[in-house]
């Protein structure tokens, strides 16, 4: 009997540590209880997710942004249950922040077992600044219904802040953004701390967009900073069509992480797919019509031949010499 008083006793000391320490989760079991699988709360509230492990957290509670490089350098991808904080440099950035937000949020709620809507709190000036989210656009790029999204707007920060905070511990939404705009001290260490922690206890992602702002130090464990990038001309099965305009694309650079190594990629948003594809150096994307499109990609089909009665026929390939050699 004092042995499993003791035992008792030992857990509850555990858990409040993890509680106050606020690490990313993994289950804690006592004795004579078998650890259910890994991502097997996703979707649900679970008061028993309480134990940390290295500040990393456990398999199912990743979601993978899609591209190799990206999630090998932020340790498998972004912590789903857990505040991450998107940066745009500048007020122009504002709409690709918004939209590689919005892309991870449609790859969430793809993911999720849970079909609820998206929160997005904006705080003061970002709408004047940013503009309205166009719903037909929205659903049509990322495939949210209008009746998927949720908009609030306040005037104060401390308003955002304490509807973000109060909408992270709600399991009834997918995720929440919550998007400002500049500095604020209201926006430090013991805020975002809260914003990160409701998100944990809730297992829901939620989003810290930041409008023209230098970086200051969060509780977000991951940091992304995002610009626009050109885009590239639309892909077809024979090649690019030229004048076109394709896909959008984002710059993200990781300025913060766990794994703490640096990366910074060039992602096209797949709607069809609903993933990212990373764009090379010669303009295609790493799957799909534009790994056709690459330097050195080869037609599969027959080659039609020359005709006879051409004046003057195609000479065949050879080498190419720079300089003749001496007589």
């Amino acid at each position: 009997m004092a042995t499993a008083v003791a035992r008792e006793a030992v857990f509850a000391l555990r858990r409040e540590i993890a509680r106050i320490e606020g690490r990313l989760p993994d289950r804690l079991h006592g004795a004579g209880e078998r650890p259910s699988a890994p991502g097997a709360d996703l979707g649900r509230q679970s008061e028993d997710v309480v134990l940390r492990r290295h500040g990393m957290p456990g398999e199912g509670l990743m979601l993978p942004i899609g591209n190799e490089r990206l999630d090998t350098a932020l340790g498998g991808g972004l912590p789903f249950a857990a505040l991450t904080e998107i940066h745009g440099a500048q007020t122009r950035d504002a709409g690709a922040v918004a939209g590689f937000t919005l892309a991870l949020a449609a790859m969430a709620l793809r993911q999720s077992a849970v079909k609820a809507p998206l929160l997005w709190v904006v705080a003061g000036e970002v709408l004047s600044e940013a503009g309205l989210p166009y719903a037909p656009g929205i659903l049509h790029r990322f495939g949210i219904p209008a009746d998927a999204l949720l908009v609030a707007e306040t005037r104060r920060l401390e308003d955002a802040l304490w509807v973000a905070e109060e909408a992270a511990a709600l399991t009834a939404l997918s995720s929440v953004i919550l998007e400002v705009r500049g500095h604020s001290r209201r926006l430090d260490l013991t805020a975002t701390r809260r914003l990160h922690r409701r998100a944990q206890a809730a297992v829901r992602p939620l989003y810290l967009l930041r409008q023209a702002g230098e970086p200051e130090p969060t509780a977000a464990p991951v940091r992304l900073v995002v610009s626009p990038a050109p885009a590239a001309e639309r892909r077809t099965i024979l090649g690019a069509l030229e004048g076109s305009i394709g896909p959008p694309a984002f710059t993200v650079t990781i300025a913060r992480s766990r794994m703490a190594i640096p990366a910074t990629v060039i992602l096209e948003w797949n709607k069809d797919e609903c993933v990212f594809h990373e764009r090379r150096i010669d303009g295609s994307a790493d799957a799909g019509f534009g790994a056709r499109a690459g330097a050195g990609a080869q037609d599969p089909g027959a080659v039609v031949s020359a005709a006879s009665d051409r004046a003057d026929s195609e000479k065949q390939a050879g080498a190419v010499v720079a300089l003749r050699g001496a007589a």
